[in-house]
């Protein structure tokens, strides 16, 4: 996976949030996890691993929101094609 540096900065509250989000889904899968170790109901761990998948999804949402605020408008800007090609294979890549 390559990494890209930004040359704009995001909202420092958005990107706490977002860690928050990542963390407590983490959290959670890590309960689901425990579920699993411990032989609970398969259907009780097919719900909670759904809330976890609806939880990551939410978050991606708000990257995608964050992303389209500040970095596409900064692309716009600097007539930057490259960045907005980007964007659609990331959401090509996230709506699989």
């Amino acid at each position: 996976m390559s990494q890209k540096t930004h040359t704009h900065t995001h909202d420092p509250g958005e990107m706490k949030a977002i860690c928050n989000r990542l963390a407590k889904a983490i959290g959670h899968l890590e309960a689901v996890k425990g579920m699993v170790e411990n032989g609970r109901d398969c259907s009780e761990v097919l719900v909670q691993l759904a809330a976890v998948k609806s939880a990551l999804n939410n978050t991606g949402k708000l990257i995608l929101k964050e992303h389209i605020s500040h970095c596409i408008v900064h692309a716009v800007e600097n007539e930057d094609q490259q960045a907005i090609e980007d964007l659609n294979q990331a959401i090509d890549q996230f709506m699989k």
